[in-house]
């Protein structure tokens, strides 16, 4: 029986747009009614439980790749922090890369506004404009939560517990790889895709996080089905025995979900989780997705 369902957030739970949407709200509120517990598994930050449109779903969040886990109060009720040593070498080691580094309360940016936003560049086609429309809705957002201009000994008096990187130049990109090959004792590196660095503490991801809240909620692993789509996915879907990637997804997670279910765009993983609630005799899973 699933007592904890957790998705990815992009590509995978919100629609085309990379929104929450009445149908999608609708679908969680279902789930949740009926005893079962929702989590969101994302590389994203949330400083809420109410961010990204959950205001009013009772869920937690395993964000930050796995880095910080919140409690439905929006609580980080766990963290794992990236070596202090580590991080200050990083940063003077690549002055030319702007990095977010992820704190508990603030993100703390190396770079400017200008220079964090121009690593969001669309790449062509409907598909990347309309995640580019979704941006724009939550750069007021990013203003508020991050500081600007960091050094290293700025970044490093916080307990960082991501950094994310979008890297342009080939060069730089090669280095910051090879770097990060020559101290994966320290640090992990899964990026939702390839263009992107997303950073945590060596052996942190998205299914050992889960993982331990489930443990947390009195849920053993076999009572959780997780959902994704993307590279910084594959760890949660390889871990947990319900594993399921939605079709618009990365080879690499349908390969380890080893479950396929249909596209985002579709509603596939709120069909599913209503569907499997439904089947399992809950109640207040009784809700219809147009």
């Amino acid at each position: 029986m699933i007592k904890l369902f957790a998705s990815d957030l992009d590509g995978t739970l919100l629609n085309l747009a990379h929104m929450m949407d009445p149908a999608i709200r609708s679908a969680l509120k279902a789930v949740t009614a009926s005893g079962t517990h929702f989590a969101v598994a994302t590389g994203r930050t949330m400083r809420s439980t109410d961010d990204f449109g959950f205001r009013g779903v009772p869920i937690e969040a395993v964000c930050s790749n796995g880095a910080i886990v919140l409690d439905r109060s929006g609580r980080a009720i766990k963290s794992y922090p990236i070596d202090p040593v580590f991080l200050k070498e990083l940063v003077e080691a690549f002055p030319g890369a702007c990095l977010e580094c992820v704190g508990l309360d603030r993100t703390y940016v190396t770079g400017s506004f200008e220079d964090l936003m121009s690593g969001f560049v669309a790449k062509g086609g409907v598909a990347s404009q309309v995640k580019m429309a979704a941006l724009r809705i939550r750069r007021r957002q990013m203003r508020s939560d991050c500081v600007f201009g960091q050094g290293a000994d700025d970044v490093v008096a916080h307990d960082i517990c991501k950094v994310n990187a979008r890297v342009a130049d080939p060069g730089l990109e090669a280095e910051l790889k090879a770097f990060l090959a020559e101290h994966e004792r320290e640090a992990t590196n899964a990026p939702f895709n390839p263009v992107m660095f997303e950073i945590t503490a060596a052996g942190v991801d998205k299914g050992a996080a889960l993982e331990w809240l489930a443990g947390y909620l009195g849920i053993e692993p076999s009572e959780v089905a997780v959902y994704g789509d993307g590279g910084n996915d594959v760890a949660m879907l390889e871990r947990f025995e319900h594993a399921y990637a939605t079709g618009n997804g990365a080879d690499d997670a349908k390969r380890a979900a080893g479950n396929v279910i249909g596209s985002c765009a579709a509603y596939a993983v709120p069909r599913h989780m209503v569907a499997t609630v439904r089947a399992q005799g809950a109640v207040g899973a009784y809700t219809r997705i147009d």
